[in-house]
């Protein structure tokens, strides 16, 4: 992952009329913890048995040694994988910064890796997110937006939906100029079954505030991410 700031103003502003808005998410998907304290879930050995239950359903002797541990080894990967809805995004970018020197030009952080599962058939995704964001006089540590970005990836997910939560949280708690997300991801839904096409890349964005309103910006942004990455 690496992290760039970087000015290259355009001489004169596109004359180009801003598009229409997004449509907004609810803020309960981008400012809390996916799951309350209070909610009912559950029983660890309720998890373990419906494990056990479609082992024995793709026809597996659940009895057998090497599957005698497998039921409890699922759920701690689920624990893990699934930690995110645990987490609260607006605690990640909850401390910023004000010693910035005036600067004003949009800050890019690239190539942030991540895992993810798919909400349709429980399998991964995996790529980078590329994200950048135009402070108002304070900045977020750079950490936290791959934290953000772990934090939605470690739930069941659709890349779009991830792209926009991702967008949606920065705009909301950091209240920038403008937010850009580009994610680029390979899904094995598609690539190790159904179609079996492997190494396609899915590619989807997301842009708020100045990206939005502004083409050449748009431009600036992704004519950064592909050449620093290409």
């Amino acid at each position: 992952m690496d992290a760039t700031i970087k000015s290259i103003r355009p001489n004169k502003p596109s004359d180009r009329q801003p598009e229409s808005r997004p449509a907004e998410l609810d803020p309960a998907e981008f400012l809390a913890a996916a799951v309350r304290a209070d909610q009912p879930r559950p029983a660890r050995a309720e998890a373990e048995a419906a494990v056990k239950t479609l082992l024995a359903y793709i026809g597996e002797n659940t009895d057998r040694e090497g599957l005698l541990d497998t039921p409890r080894r699922v759920v701690e990967a689920f624990d893990e994988l699934y930690q995110g809805y645990h987490q609260c995004p607006a605690e990640v970018l909850d401390r910023t910064f004000g010693e910035t020197a005036g600067y004003d030009d949009f800050v890019l952080v690239r190539d942030i890796e991540f895992t993810s599962q798919c909400e349709h058939h429980m399998m991964p995704f995996y790529g980078k997110a590329h994200i950048a964001y135009t402070p108002v006089e304070r900045v977020v540590g750079l950490s936290k937006l791959a934290r953000l970005t772990d934090i939605f990836a470690r739930r069941l997910q659709t890349q779009e939906h991830l792209t926009a939560q991702i967008a949606a949280a920065i705009d909301e708690i950091l209240k920038p100029r403008g937010v850009a997300v580009l994610i680029e991801a390979e899904h094995t839904c598609m690539s190790v079954r159904g179609v079996a096409k492997h190494g396609a890349s899915t590619f989807t964005s997301r842009y708020t505030g100045m990206f939005r309103d502004n083409p050449a910006e748009q431009a600036r942004f992704l004519s950064m991410v592909r050449g620093l990455t290409r």
